[in-house]
């Protein structure tokens, strides 16, 4: 396990993530790399691989739960469970850096939104029309 706070490693991934970008733009053929490959696909192909990975999170937190629910405890379900949200967030990590933002800036938004009743928080935002 890395001594490194969460918020480098966070940091440290969203660099080398850019860097793919970064590598795609520079070239004139899609670099040998998932993450360019993914950015060359497109918003589409992106925001489509995060709803799968949201799908398969749901599916591992339900094995989980059910797991739990039979007191059998298995911790190859939980291994599976935080396995998927990695996977959930590494593309949520290419989602921001496809539109310039990194995660700074969803830190930033928790921090503002730290101590604010979610009901009121939820309120405060504007509507999408």
């Amino acid at each position: 396990m890395s001594t490194r706070p969460v918020h480098q490693i966070l940091e440290d991934l969203a660099q080398t993530i850019v860097a793919r970008k970064q590598l795609l733009e520079k070239s004139e053929s899609v670099p040998a790399s998932y993450v360019a490959k993914l950015f060359a696909k497109g918003d589409d192909a992106i925001l489509k691989k995060i709803g799968e990975e949201a799908a398969e999170v749901v599916m591992a937190a339900k094995d989980c739960r059910y797991a739990l629910l039979d007191q059998q405890f298995d911790p190859s379900k939980q291994a599976l469970l935080v396995g998927e949200l990695a996977d959930l967030w590494f593309h949520t990590l290419i989602l921001l850096a496809q539109f310039e933002l990194g995660p700074k800036d969803v830190l930033q938004e928790l921090k503002r939104r730290e101590g604010v009743s979610g009901e009121v928080e939820k309120a405060s935002r504007t509507q999408f029309k």
